[in-house]
């Protein structure tokens, strides 16, 4: 730690700041359009596999993460899980997602892994 960042708080994320994350929707979503992904199907697939299974489990079930899997998922909304992706989770592993991917991976994302369709059995 240099002398710069001596005395620095990391920024609190207060209850009514999760709640805009958890619940704020695109304005597509809103007019209930489908947004289509930027990338193509089998690479967000991928990335699925890959980047969220280092940590959740390269079948999802849980790791350092938790499960991903629609069962462990049913008491979140698409855009919780979507915000959670999108913004990540201050004080643990989870990242922010938003610098590399699209609002519209997200939302696919989010809408795959709360209907269980790229987890396998």
């Amino acid at each position: 730690m240099n002398g710069s960042e001596r005395g620095k708080a990391r920024p609190q994320v207060s209850a009514t700041m999760v709640l805009l994350m958890l619940f704020t929707l695109t304005p597509a979503l809103l007019a209930g359009e489908e947004l289509e992904p930027s990338r193509n199907l089998a690479d967000l697939e991928n990335f699925v596999v890959q980047d969220c299974g280092s940590c959740h489990g390269l079948t999802l079930k849980g790791g350092l993460g938790p499960s991903l899997r629609p069962e462990n998922l049913n008491h979140l909304p698409e855009e919780a899980i979507a915000a959670i992706i999108r913004e990540g989770v201050p004080g643990t592993a989870m990242p922010p997602w938003k610098p590399l991917l699209a609002p519209a991976d997200i939302e696919w994302i989010s809408h795959q892994l709360k209907t269980g369709k790229l987890v396998s059995p």
